[in-house]
């Protein structure tokens, strides 16, 4: 990677339950969730895995957001499917 270049982020695409909530946020709770889901596009690996599944529980204590998702087999996805903040 050229010194340029930042690192290379997945496309993210949110499901019907991240965005009703998405709908239900304030502007500055919008503005954190936008950080987190950033960060998770560039670093899939964030968060914790939910046993038994896909998903990962990202929860970032300092901004007061929390994010469920699953990334796509090669990595170029990312599926958000909850969002709280």
């Amino acid at each position: 990677m050229s010194p340029e270049h930042g690192a290379r982020r997945s496309r993210v695409i949110m499901v019907e339950p991240a965005l009703t909530q998405l709908t239900k946020l304030t502007a500055s709770e919008t503005h954190r969730l936008d950080r987190a889901i950033v960060a998770i596009s560039v670093n899939p690996e964030l968060g914790t895995e939910v046993p038994g599944t896909l998903l990962r529980d990202y929860a970032d204590e300092v901004d007061g957001v929390r994010v469920i998702f699953f990334v796509s087999a090669l990595g170029s996805i990312t599926i958000v499917a909850y969002v709280e903040a």
